[in-house]
């Protein structure tokens, strides 16, 4: 896997589906319209401690049981009969920002990747992925990580730093600008370099827990929706090439 930098392998902690200092179990809906792979991803999961409150089996299904579900992850096969699931993304996110989506498709089409992206997903895994990459994956998902196959973390921040580079209309600083702290701010710009928390908390000699605190009042400070937002909130304020910190 690879949290928008150059991916690491290793074990995925199996028997963990909790979000990192939580009690109680992640909440996970699958949907796919394969009926024996989505059976087999939701057995996997639970099976590695998640509890998987739903799953669908076309678009339509899905924003309707999602409601009802509450989950904190969404696993999203993108072609689904009925709504494609960037309409299913885009529709989820909207109505509830704190909800996590990691797409697992077949698909590594640069179009479907930046797609599923900017429609909301803050994850990106092929199928080809193994059972101990994908409970990895979901696992790291829960608790803020972008987590996307080798390869497609490079290209999701080389679209953002493509748009970043576009001229737009430029937004007079305003007074009442949300102000973060220099520690928001020096987790910000680790975040922009493509570390995964893990990563950030031992560079910055402080817990995992309190990187994840950070992100999230900056994100409510920014009025942003998740990580990926903050991604490249950052890389247009050039926070990913500033060497200090």
């Amino acid at each position: 896997m690879s949290s928008l930098h150059e991916p690491h392998r290793g074990a995925a902690d199996e028997g963990d589906g909790s979000a990192a200092g939580a009690d109680s179990p992640v909440r996970v809906m699958v949907v796919d319209d394969h009926p024996m792979w989505r059976d087999a991803v939701a057995r996997d999961l639970t099976e590695a401690g998640f509890d998987v409150v739903a799953t669908a089996g076309d678009g339509e299904q899905a924003v309707r049981r999602a409601g009802a579900a509450a989950p904190d992850v969404l696993v999203l096969d993108l072609n689904l009969p009925l709504k494609p699931g960037v309409q299913v993304c885009k529709e989820l996110v909207g109505a509830n920002p704190a909800l996590r989506v990691l797409v697992l498709s077949a698909s590594g089409e640069h179009a479907d990747v930046l797609e599923a992206v900017k429609s909301g997903a803050t994850g990106y895994l092929l199928k080809s992925a193994s059972t101990a990459e994908l409970i990895d994956a979901v696992r790291r998902t829960a608790v803020g990580d972008a987590v996307f196959t080798p390869g497609l973390a490079g290209l999701v921040l080389g679209e953002f730093r493509r748009l970043a580079s576009e001229p737009a209309p430029a937004a007079p600083d305003e007074p009442g600008a949300p102000r973060l702290t220099e520690r928001e701010t020096e987790v910000l710009r680790l975040v922009a370099k493509g570390l995964s928390y893990k990563q950030i908390a031992e560079r910055l000699v402080i817990s995992h827990r309190t990187v994840q605190n950070h992100v999230q009042n900056t994100l409510g400070k920014l009025q942003l929706h998740n990580r990926v937002e903050l991604v490249r909130y950052a890389i247009e304020r050039g926070l990913d090439t500033d060497d200090s910190g």
